[in-house]
């Protein structure tokens, strides 16, 4: 039997191990925090519960996709919520725009805001659905190996969808800003501004519109608990506080890994960690991609976070958020174009206790805030401060309470907490960008391109950041190790 061993225990390591696991390998799971999950962490405090990280559950086929893999089901697991409104977008003081469950009733709402955009969103999703559907069933579980993956006869009808990109489409048939807002927010979960995107990817609002936001009862760490549970049952071993110091390698063979004074030996390495990162494992000749690389790529933002505990239920908000009263563009220029914080931040707030009693004590919140800003910023405290009272007093203003005094605690999540807890390149916080010169093939390889036997999986390889793809990234590599 041969063994793996595996860096990191995110999504795409969880993914990966149980894959591999099925197919008779030995797998072995090593992961430095203490607890497993990555990213998808918890913080809890005084009876309150937040998820670190991934906080929208989105694309629910992919995962009921991972479980039927094994022969199992989503509601062995956990119990999903789908959420109406799925979530609420604020575009300033009594202008809140809820995104309804469903498609017409959406569309309702978008006929409200601009005579005749009902209509134009049925036809605009009805594309985003087809572009969706080729996306799961002929693109996004390939490889990423040669750019004749993309060439299907679908994509081949549809090649100027890869030539133009999502703004421009959404602002050829939507005037009004705020549904150009809110058309070109799912975007956002790829990392990368919408002129910069394909349109091809107007298959997330067919995710968004279509397949509605859900919520997994006590958070999404009841994901992972489910896919470790999976990978316990197919034999898979788990090892936390157990930080990789070093790739082995003889004769450009990986064949183990060193943690403290201790070496595991194993056929193959699988790492889910940060890519960059890894690669630093190896001894410089043995890299696949230099520093210069690295620093020539897009990358997703990173965020500014805020856990709170607050001792009082909210009014006027829903589960999930969105702030956008201020300019778009401006908060994405400071990300994309010229790296700084943003003068007037766009944020996001996530009050999981308002659809999930466990999240809280009764009669509070659990308040979590996410300002994205550009990786690589200076991170001090100072500059914590100074936007949490920022959005404190705009969320405050626009819906009209008071909460600063109300708040029990406050715990803050920046640039150098990615950078130490997770190896984060520059403390990002999604990965790299799905630009077009930053998609499938020309994404970094799965396969080390000068280590045998080492691999990679997760958010900077195909398909792209986000946990429904981080899924798929572990199921791709199982393919490529051992082909069905």
């Amino acid at each position: 039997m041969k063994k793996v061993n595996i860096i990191g225990s995110g999504f795409s390591s969880l993914s990966a191990a149980c894959h591999l696991a099925k197919r008779g390998f030995e797998v072995e799971v090593f992961e430095k925090n203490s607890t497993i999950g990555g990213r998808a962490r918890q913080f809890k405090q005084d009876g309150f519960t937040f998820d670190m990280g991934p906080s929208w559950y989105w694309m629910p086929d992919v995962f009921e996709r991972f479980f039927e893999g094994f022969g199992k089901k989503v509601s062995d697991y956990y119990k999903l919520e789908r959420l109406d409104p799925g979530y609420q977008v604020v575009f300033g003081k009594d202008d809140v725009f809820p995104v309804f469950d469903g498609i017409e009733k959406i569309a309702d709402r978008f006929e409200m805001e601009e005579k005749g955009s009902g209509q134009k969103l049925i036809s605009f999703l009805n594309q985003a659905k087809r572009n969706y559907d080729v996306a799961i069933d002929d693109l996004v579980y390939k490889p990423g190996v040669s750019p004749l993956e993309l060439v299907t006869p679908v994509t081949v009808k549809n090649v100027g969808l890869f030539l133009t990109n999502v703004r421009k489409q959404v602002e050829r048939d939507f005037k009004s800003p705020k549904l150009r807002s809110l058309l070109q927010f799912p975007v956002l979960f790829l990392g990368a501004k919408p002129e910069q995107t394909p349109a091809f990817y107007n298959f997330m609002n067919y995710a968004d519109f279509g397949l509605g936001t859900w919520h997994p009862k006590g958070g999404m760490i009841q994901i992972v608990n489910a896919m470790v549970s999976l990978a316990k049952e197919l034999g898979v071993r788990f090892h936390t506080d157990a930080p990789v110091s070093e790739i082995l390698t003889k004769n450009k063979t990986a064949n183990g890994i060193r943690i403290g004074d201790t070496i595991h030996e194993s056929d193959i390495i699988v790492s889910g960690a940060d890519y960059h990162h890894t690669e630093r494992l190896l001894q410089a000749s043995l890299r696949g991609y230099s520093e210069s690389y690295w620093k020539k790529k897009v990358f997703a933002p990173s965020s500014l976070l805020f856990y709170m505990g607050i001792d009082k239920k909210l009014k006027d908000l829903e589960h999930h958020n969105l702030f956008f009263d201020v300019d778009f563009d401006k908060h994405a220029s400071s990300i994309y174009d010229t790296p700084e914080w943003p003068k007037e931040p766009l944020f996001y707030v996530n009050l999981p206790s308002i659809s999930d009693e466990t999240m809280a004590p009764q009669g509070k919140e659990a308040c979590f805030i996410l300002i994205p800003i550009a990786p690589g910023l200076q991170d001090t405290q100072e500059l914590r401060d100074k936007y949490y009272n920022i959005v404190l007093s705009r969320i405050e203003e626009l819906t009209n309470q008071p909460i600063r005094e109300h708040v029990l605690f406050n715990k803050s999540f920046c640039v150098r907490d990615f950078k130490s807890d997770y190896n984060s390149y520059k403390g990002n916080a999604y990965g790299m960008a799905n630009t077009l010169t930053q998609t499938a093939f020309l994404r970094p390889k799965l396969k080390s391109k000068k280590v045998k036997n080492l691999y990679f999986t997760g958010q900077l390889t195909v398909p792209g950041p986000g946990v429904p793809p981080a899924l798929i990234s572990g199921n791709i590599v199982a393919d490529m190790i051992a082909p069905i």
